[in-house]
């Protein structure tokens, strides 16, 4: 029987191969017919290939700044080399090397001896993650590898480098359709077919890489796309999280403010009350002090001169403290009101901000969700692998906005 053979290049999302999360076109009762190579950790690989490099190379520098403390980080968050690489291989495709299927069998025993010589034949790529996957629709292998080089003059004498591991065994490019990458896929499908011979399966060649484009890599490219429209999404409610907690912090600062207006409202108000006790009790004195009680008249005083001596002036006095009183419980009055209209008025505004305050709480938490969900994806992904969609999909959102500019300038 004649399969085609598909070498892909992977997006590298380690924690998708390991299975620690399920995409939509996985069968999780299938997952159990998995095989695992093997599954190191990358960061030990970096310490095995390159820790005496960063020794050797830190040693003769002169300034501190140009030591390396981290090479996976420096090779992670550079610009210049890929921290890993990933190739998918497989045999046929779903319609005629379906997993459940006697082709597909023959498919994994084929893909199972192709991988016992995987590492002997590439000793520049040093393989930490390998699997074939089983409860997709076709059975595929994942090879993630680091590639590197030894002997260097310049920098680390040992480092990351895809071209130069790929020249080192053998693979030097040439023109843009026969680089060494290119080089290499041919000579891997060339050793993949060897094996399928054996197995009795006769390699049928469709023509360019890009006309054959499995069922695989287009679901792997559908949910590229979902991702960034995730990332945007996220970005949008990113920018909403950040504007709410700022209203927040200016919500938070009007109720302190507010709060610190009722307490010098209260206090006032206390004070009044104070001096309400004090008009209270002196008026108390009116009734009981002997010296504000009006005397008997005497033995033989008239009623004339017991009014004009000592009534009248008594009643004077009385009138006298009686204006005084009245002016000072209306001045009393007129401040007690004005400071209740405050207090019932800071009393509302302290509601509402309260209000707004909890629905800001409400809507932050929501978004905080949204973000460690945003997060979950990138850990499933990869942080490489989101930096790089995220990044694809603001340049496509500024290349609409240029095209809307346009058309709008054209009107």
């Amino acid at each position: 029987m004649k399969r085609t053979i598909s070498v892909m290049i992977g997006k590298g999302c380690l924690n998708h191969n390991e299975r620690k999360f399920h995409a939509k076109n996985t069968d999780p009762e299938r997952t159990y017919l998995n095989q695992t190579y093997c599954n190191e950790r990358i960061q030990n690989v970096y310490h095995e290939l390159f820790d005496d490099a960063v020794k050797r190379y830190n040693a003769k520098q002169k300034r501190s700044d140009r030591c390396i403390s981290d090479y996976y980080r420096k090779i992670r968050t550079g610009k210049q080399e890929k921290p890993f690489h990933e190739v998918i291989i497989q045999i046929g495709n779903k319609d005629n090397t379906g997993v459940l299927t006697e082709n597909g069998k023959v498919a994994v025993s084929a893909l199972n001896e192709y991988m016992e010589d995987f590492k002997k034949r590439n000793p520049y790529l040093r393989v930490f993650s390998a699997h074939l996957h089983m409860d997709e629709a076709t059975p595929h292998l994942h090879i993630d590898f680091v590639p590197f080089t030894t002997g260097s003059k310049r920098g680390l004498d040992s480092r990351v480098s895809l071209k130069q591991a790929l020249a080192a065994q053998g693979f030097k490019g040439g023109s843009r359709q026969d680089t060494e990458w290119n080089q290499w896929v041919d000579a891997e499908k060339q050793q993949l077919a060897l094996v399928m011979e054996r197995h009795g399966i006769e390699w049928e060649k469709l023509g360019t890489h890009e006309k054959h484009l499995s069922v695989l890599n287009f679901e792997k490219q559908e949910r590229e796309k979902e991702v960034v429209r995730l990332d945007d999404q996220i970005g949008k409610q990113l920018t909403d999280l950040q504007r709410l907690d700022t209203k927040q912090k200016s919500l938070q600062a009007g109720i302190g403010q507010t709060e610190k207006s009722l307490e010098v409202v209260q206090k006032k108000l206390n004070r009044l009350q104070k001096q309400e006790s004090l008009v209270n009790l002196n008026v108390d004195r009116y009734d009981t002090e002997k010296k504000w009680q009006l005397p008997e008249p005497g033995a033989l005083m008239s009623a004339r001169s017991y009014k004009i001596k000592i009534v009248e002036p008594f009643i004077s006095k009385l009138k006298d403290i009686i204006r005084s009183i009245v002016a000072q419980y209306l001045r009393l009055k007129g401040k007690t009101d004005d400071l209740e209209n405050q207090l019932a008025s800071a009393n509302e505004r302290l509601g509402t901000l309260n209000a707004s305050f909890d629905r800001m709480a409400q809507e932050t938490l929501t978004l905080r969700r949204t973000l460690v969900d945003y997060k979950r994806i990138r850990r499933a992904f990869g942080e490489q692998q989101a930096d790089r969609l995220l990044e694809q999909a603001k340049k496509e959102e500024r290349s609409r906005n240029i095209f809307s500019k346009t058309r709008r300038i054209d009107r």
